[in-house]
């Protein structure tokens, strides 16, 4: 789905941003240009950015718990 209408940016964009190392609002703005014309999509940037950050870090966790399991 289309998040930066201004910027033509998609909550699969922010994703792969973040997975790429980005893990701010103002990192997003720099980088790929999100709300910084008409600031309508800023919110909406910020629940994609955090719920992948949040996906990120239970993946995380379940990886470490298997490792300490295999251990």
């Amino acid at each position: 789905m289309i998040v930066c209408v201004c910027n033509n940016i998609s909550d699969r964009e922010i994703r792969q941003a973040v997975d790429l190392g980005l893990n701010s609002m103002a990192e997003l703005r720099r980088d790929l240009g999100v709300a910084t014309c008409c600031g309508k999509c800023h919110s909406c940037a910020r629940e994609v950015l955090r719920e992948h950050m949040d996906n990120q870090a239970t993946l995380q966790e379940r990886v470490m718990r298997r490792g300490a399991l295999a251990t």
